[in-house]
């Protein structure tokens, strides 16, 4: 088993997908393998290639949830 299975779903898998949880949890995975350090220059690639993603995916989900609050703290001054 590569590193690259231990931390991700699969190769394939899909970041728009995933919840704010899975990515968290997953954007946490990533970065502990990187202060470890992967065993190749290649996997480290991969894995803050993913990372990147991740970190976008909650990045999105956080931006989201402000704008629901935003709009319902507005109807609510309405």
């Amino acid at each position: 088993m590569d590193a690259m299975t231990a931390t991700t779903p699969g190769p394939a898998a899909d970041v728009a997908s995933l919840s704010f949880e899975q990515a968290r949890d997953e954007l946490v995975r990533v970065v502990a393998q990187l202060e470890q350090g992967a065993p190749t220059l290649e996997e480290s690639l991969a894995l803050w290639e993913r990372g990147e993603k991740l970190y976008a995916r909650c990045e999105e989900w956080l931006l989201g949830a402000k704008k629901r609050l935003d709009a319902a703290r507005g109807e609510a001054d309405a």
